[in-house]
């Protein structure tokens, strides 16, 4: 693949002088999309054109469909070989070859394509261009599907390098992608086996499509018979333009694939599916989303995809993961799973009843978390943060019912042997195996925890203290009740399982009870607990329950490690003044 990627980039060769380097991409990704489906209708391409003279419309949609399986086409008389025919004719002639794609190719828009082929003209590199992209062969037979989305990728990654950009924005590495996809059809494996399984999976933030392509290869390595129906939508216009030309080369639905904010306009609102997945941009704010989604949230119902709580403006990554649980297919008809990395924050960040716990109380209590897996660091193109993938279910098998798994990954990698970005490593099958194995173990071990969906909510009580006057006696009110000082109160977050309690009124009030008697009154015995302030928190202290305590060393260890390094140093210092 480096070798077909680095001869499509070195095309741009061609453009230096006319374009600067971060204006490559605007060429070679147009060109390379544009020969890659110059190679897929070769087959068909005079039946096309027989059709085209008897039909029009969307009665040439359903006869081309008929006659050649494919979704899309071009009616127009040349391809390649044609255009390099005539020279002279050659800016028009391109124009007219586009033109006359069907209307559902609405890719060479994305990139202003028609303005950028007047100017290769004017500069005198329009033949050259051509010519070289008639060269490469990007046939299915010679590139097939999975080695094409490799190629956008690296042409991505080149594009990026060249403008400075994060490639990580366009598309997700391939190994945290294949265990994403494993671990959203680990529960499912059996029924994914049957001859003729049909399955959908969506993408709300699709990039290049690389998350709906590895899902396909994964489910037909398993099962050839099988098929699995791709759904994304992409904001990005270049990005949305590969991803729909790859999904094209796939035989996928052409409109499947949408351009738009997932937020702000969601093109598949009145659909559900058997699987999602999605890398949403980490500490990205929402600004430009924020009034259609305050919007949705004003009319929709509290069961609305954004109705159990919004999180800070400075970072929407939360709101894509309400977003696929309400994608999920529901229970009813069969249930659903989704797969979505976050970073860290969306496991604790938030005071109680705030937006963020709001979400993580609204998941938990109705049991839509299956399973969160830290990742290790430096997994990603733009990120050396750690970051998690949460797998939820809205149908779980009994044993996983009132449970959330977390699995601790962060050790489980291999050093790739040469960084791309910030990433440094990565997940190989035999660590993507052994991960994939710990989740269908579903129990305790060094690296799995098995926690009850309660052990992570926690009320907050507000603990008072008197107030006192000027000769140290309480100050009360007009009832005779202490007034409390507001310089001395504090709270304290009180686990929902504290003393063995159960949850409700009844539970809450006896766990402050206790937790003020057992935590409080030793130290402070004139306290008492506003019940008017008690709030509902919850987070996942993931790094907490994976602690282990290291004691420190012994002093004597210390001592005789401090005085080798002395007598070191004075042996040096000793050399120096010889």
């Amino acid at each position: 693949m480096s070798t077909l990627g680095n001869f499509v980039w070195s095309i741009a060769d061609q453009l230096r002088g006319v374009y600067r380097p971060h204006q490559y991409g605007g060429i070679v990704l147009p060109f390379t999309i544009l020969r890659r489906l110059d190679c897929l209708l070769e087959p068909t391409r005079d039946d096309v054109r027989a059709l085209a003279e008897k039909f029009d419309g969307g009665a040439l949609d359903v006869q081309v469909k008929r006659k050649t399986g494919l979704t899309f086409y071009n009616t127009s008389q040349y391809d390649f070989a044609r255009l390099l025919e005539d020279p002279e004719g050659l800016r028009a002639n391109l124009i007219d070859y586009i033109s006359h794609f069907s209307g559902n190719i609405d890719v060479f828009e994305r990139f202003g394509f028609e303005a950028e082929i007047n100017r290769l003209e004017e500069k005198n590199r329009l033949y050259l261009i051509v010519a070289k992209f008639a060269e490469v062969d990007l046939h299915p037979d010679t590139v097939p599907n999975a080695a094409m989305g490799d190629l956008y990728e690296y042409l991505i990654y080149k594009f990026a390098e060249a403008s400075n950009e994060e490639a990580g924005e366009h598309y997700t590495p391939r190994d945290a992608i294949r265990l994403m996809v494993d671990l959203l059809f680990a529960e499912e494996n059996e029924a994914l086996l049957e001859p003729g399984t049909i399955r959908t999976i969506y993408d709300p933030t699709a990039g290049t499509g690389g998350m709906l392509s590895v899902a396909e290869e994964r489910l037909l390595e398993r099962n050839p018979q099988a098929r699995l129906r791709l759904y994304g939508q992409e904001i990005n216009d270049l990005s949305y333009a590969i991803c729909k030309s790859d999904m094209i080369g796939k035989g996928q639905e052409v409109s499947n694939i949408r351009l738009g904010d997932t937020l702000a306009d969601d093109k598949f609102f009145d659909k559900t599916f058997d699987f999602c997945m999605s890398n949403p941009p980490y500490g990205v704010d929402w600004r430009a989303s924020e009034a259609g989604v305050r919007e949705e949230r004003k009319k929709g119902e509290p069961s609305g995809r954004f109705g159990p709580g919004l999180p800070p403006v400075s970072d929407g990554q939360m709101l894509f993961l309400t977003h696929l649980a309400h994608k999920m297919r529901p229970a009813h008809e069969g249930g659903g799973r989704a797969g979505i990395v976050l970073n860290g924050s969306p496991l604790f960040t938030g005071a109680p009843e705030s937006g963020p716990s709001e979400i993580r109380r609204w998941l938990l209590e109705n049991d839509l978390v299956d399973a969160i897996i830290a990742l290790p660091t430096a997994m990603f193109f733009n990120t050396g943060i750690a970051t998690y993938v949460w797998v939820l279910d809205n149908r779980k098998k009994p044993e996983r019912r009132g449970k959330v798994q977390l699995i601790d990954a962060s050790g489980m990698w291999t050093k790739m042997r040469k960084s791309l970005g910030s990433k440094r490593k990565e997940i190989d099958a035999a660590t993507r195996e052994q991960i994939v194995k710990l989740y269908d173990y579903f129990g305790e071990t060094e690296h799995s925890k098995i926690c009850n969906t309660t052990d992570f909510g926690y009320w907050q009580i507000t603990i008072e203290r008197p107030l006192l006057g000027n000769d140290d006696e309480r100050v009360t009110d007009r009832k005779g009740n202490p007034k409390p000082d507001p310089k001395k109160r504090d709270t304290e977050n009180v686990p929902f399982n504290y003393g063995g309690n159960t949850l409700g009124d009844a539970g809450r009030d006896e766990a402050a009870r206790a937790y003020l008697k057992d935590e409080v009154l030793p130290y402070v015995p004139d306290a008492w607990i506003d019940t008017k302030k008690t709030k509902v928190g919850y987070e996942i202290s993931f790094t907490q329950l994976f602690y282990t305590y290291t004691p420190p060393r012994p002093l004597e260890e210390i001592d005789r490690d401090l005085d080798a390094q002395i007598q070191k140093i004075m042996g040096l210092l000793r050399e120096v003044e010889k």
